[in-house]
């Protein structure tokens, strides 16, 4: 979004330089008062409701003729000026108010805990809803994910724009090694990453899973030594990883995904759960003798996810034709129709 408008000003909850992408280091960040107590990750989360609720309600962004909100819940909450055209990219919306199901500790909560739980997610709602009304355009990433902004935020119109993958970041390998499988994914409960653990330990392939999370230590004490973990690379380690390896594991169910499409930028396929972003990302394989970036399975079991990947051993890839799919994704075709869309509206409006 920022290549798309590069003379925007950038207004967030909080920022730390060091825990995101360099790319915004160059840039004028303005952050909500919830910056001096959000000091890491797990703080920010602790004292969101209500601290970061209020202090985004009181971050103004003013003066301005287009305000383009990046969101899936409090960045909406921001103090705008009425005559401000107001464009909400909602990813999906937010999850803890929306699907709270999601949550393993929501799942696993009862009595007085889910009482509140559900008290907390009652007021979320509300809160959420109402904000959402000050948008003029909504857009979303997938059919799916659209359908649930008008389901949460009861609104008419939500235009579609996929997501990007920046392309030039991955490359396509001549002669990959293929001796292992990939996960590229935060260690979260609905990441069903342990169901690929186990999958992976029956088999015996070698698997490596990157990334980080709440669920790390419980998902390397059910690995086998086949499995290896990994965190904290850099970008031109994740390219070698996706590069070489045989194919990206994709277990969960996903708004849309961006790992299968890096997967892809870099000739590589997919074995992904066959529902979310997927459909609209990736062409999966069938009995007809036609090229595919992706084997699909169609139930979140250990057994199913088996069965794809034995299919998948047999079957042949093309390189070459992956990697052309992954670039009708590329961010210069995100950054052309978002800079169309807003434009027209905007001159139109």
């Amino acid at each position: 979004m920022l290549k798309a408008f590069p003379n925007a000003d950038l207004f967030t909850l909080c920022y730390r330089s060091h825990l995101t992408y360099p790319e915004f280091k160059g840039r004028t960040i303005f952050t909500s008062a919830y910056n001096a107590i959000a000091t890491n990750e797990r703080r920010m989360k602790m004292f969101f409701f209500p601290l970061g609720i209020m202090a985004m309600k009181f971050l103004r962004v003013t003066g301005y003729d287009v305000v383009i909100i990046s969101n899936t819940y409090c960045a909406k909450y921001v103090s705008v000026d009425k005559k401000s055209k107001i464009f909400i990219y909602t990813y999906t919306p937010f999850r803890l108010a929306w699907n709270p199901t999601s949550y393993q500790e929501y799942q696993l909560s009862n009595g007085l805990r889910r009482h509140v739980f559900d008290l907390v997610i009652s007021v979320l709602r509300r809160i959420d809803r109402a904000e959402s009304k000050k948008g003029h355009f909504h857009l979303s990433m997938t059919e799916e994910t659209k359908q649930r902004v008008i389901r949460a935020y009861q609104v008419d119109d939500v235009e579609i724009i996929h997501p990007p993958v920046k392309c030039s970041n991955f490359f396509v390998q001549d002669n990959p090694r293929c001796d292992y499988y990939l996960i590229v994914s935060r260690l979260e409960y609905y990441k069903n990453v342990h169901l690929a653990i186990n999958a992976f330990n029956s088999l015996g392939y070698r698997l490596v899973i990157v990334g980080n999370g709440s669920k790390r230590k419980d998902l390397e004490s059910m690995a086998k030594s086949n499995i290896q973990f990994k965190k904290d690379l850099s970008s031109a380690e994740l390219a070698d990883l996706y590069s070489n390896c045989k194919a990206l594991v994709f277990p969960q169910h996903e708004d849309y995904g961006i790992t299968p499409l890096e997967a892809n930028a870099s000739g590589r396929p997919v074995i992904a759960y066959g529902d979310g972003g997927v459909l609209e990302t990736m062409l999966p394989f069938t009995e007809q003798s036609r090229p595919f970036t992706a084997v699909f399975f169609k139930d979140q079991t250990e057994e199913s996810l088996v069965s794809a990947i034995k299919i998948f051993d047999n079957l042949a890839v093309d390189p070459t034709f992956i990697r052309t799919h992954a670039e009708k994704f590329d961010e210069t075709r995100f950054i052309r129709l978002l800079t169309a869309f807003v434009r027209n509206k905007f001159n139109t409006a």
